[in-house]
């Protein structure tokens, strides 16, 4: 199989797919692979360690999308890029289509095989292609809440762990996943009081008894989520339903409750947000304010920290590539039923249920399609 790696061209956005060694383990397998110039630099991997490792080195992503029988990105393929994209054609990536309905319906014209990341679903119900970067971006959640609670940037002025004499911040975090442990690890190290709403009670028990004493759990609902919030100096969107939009948690009446200069940074913004005030800002121009209400919506924040998220990012995602590639397209999904949660719009049908029903739109069970 030919398999395209193009420069990702969201603003800021310097992951990459792939890393050398990944190539070179598609490479022993007797797969081609194509590289854009330069597709790498931002993670800091050089064209000269592509090629070491057995790619070719393209110039334009116009050859890439037209030689390649899978493309393999990062984020989802913006407008320029549709007329790119061949019928039949692969594109493993994260999609996050129900919070792009103009996306979805590119996608479905292609006519291509779009295998989202965010779906793939190991057999526990895990999904192992999310998880990295939700790690990535609970923690990096604190970091930025933390930059934006600081005076000049518009936020209250309070140190998140305080001093002693001086009591911390209040942080306040949406959602017990893999983004709101995250969030709450690094926020409880740093000496925040801080509290995690969930509507899974067995994972509020979980994480009351892994977590330092400084975090507490709260059953999540509208009335402690309004609650909570008057309080909150950081709040953290952290919520998550595979493939659909995130529910609104807190609504535009709700934020006139929250303290001036208090903070939101809505993780879940890529589904669509869990604020229904978010809306999605870029590492350029990352906030903006309401209502005294400081919005952190960055769609692609491990972009920022591209070393640590690419890496992390293809540990988890090159045996999935590696298996696509060497099945095939449609055996990969009859051998591999993971991969074919990851399927949400194949050869014109939007074969995965949340996403159809985002933008009702008809939904046609993968196996009908095949």
């Amino acid at each position: 199989m030919i398999i395209g790696v193009p420069k990702e061209i969201k603003a800021n956005e310097n992951r990459v797919a792939l890393v050398p060694a990944g190539v070179e383990m598609l490479v022993s397998n007797h797969h081609k692979v194509l590289v854009e110039r330069n597709a790498g630099l931002g993670s800091g991997f050089t064209d000269e360690q592509y090629k070491h490792a057995g790619a070719e080195i393209v110039e334009k992503p116009e050859e890439i999308f037209e030689r390649a029988d899978m493309i393999i990105k990062v984020k989802e393929p913006l407008p320029q890029e549709y007329p790119l994209i061949r019928e039949n054609q692969i594109v493993f990536t994260y999609f996050h289509f129900a919070a792009s309905r103009s996306l979805t319906e590119a996608i479905i014209q292609s006519r291509c095989i779009a295998i989202a990341y965010e779906t793939v679903e190991a057999p526990d119900g895990s999904l192992p292609l999310l998880i990295p970067m939700s790690e990535v971006a609970g923690r990096m959640s604190i970091q930025e809440g933390a930059r934006y609670l600081e005076k000049l940037h518009g936020g209250i002025g309070v140190l998140l762990g305080g001093v002693p004499g001086v009591e911390p911040a209040k942080v306040v975090i949406l959602g017990g996943g893999h983004v709101g442990t995250n969030a709450a690890k690094i926020a409880a190290g740093l000496g925040a009081q801080v509290s995690i709403l969930d509507i899974n009670l067995e994972r509020l028990r979980y994480l009351d008894d892994v977590m330092p004493k400084n975090v507490i759990t709260i059953m999540s609902n509208p009335e402690n989520i309004r609650k909570a919030i008057q309080q909150a100096d950081l709040v953290i969107g952290a919520v998550l339903i595979p493939g659909a939009k995130a529910p609104r948690l807190i609504t535009r009446d709700m934020l006139k409750l929250m303290k001036k200069g208090s903070v939101i940074v809505d993780v879940a913004v890529d589904q669509g947000g869990c604020v229904e005030t978010i809306r999605p800002t870029t590492h350029e121009n990352p906030v903006y304010e309401i209502d005294g209400v400081v919005h952190y919506g960055v769609a692609n924040m491990p972009g920022a920290v591209p070393k640590t998220s690419t890496i992390a990012l293809t540990n988890a995602t090159l045996p999935y590539a590696m298996l696509i590639a060497n099945s095939g397209y449609p055996d990969c999904f009859t051998k591999y039923p993971d991969i074919a949660k990851g399927a949400n719009v194949v050869r014109g049908h939007v074969t995965y249920k949340n996403v159809a029903e985002a933008f009702n739109l008809p939904y046609k069970p993968l196996k009908e399609v095949l």
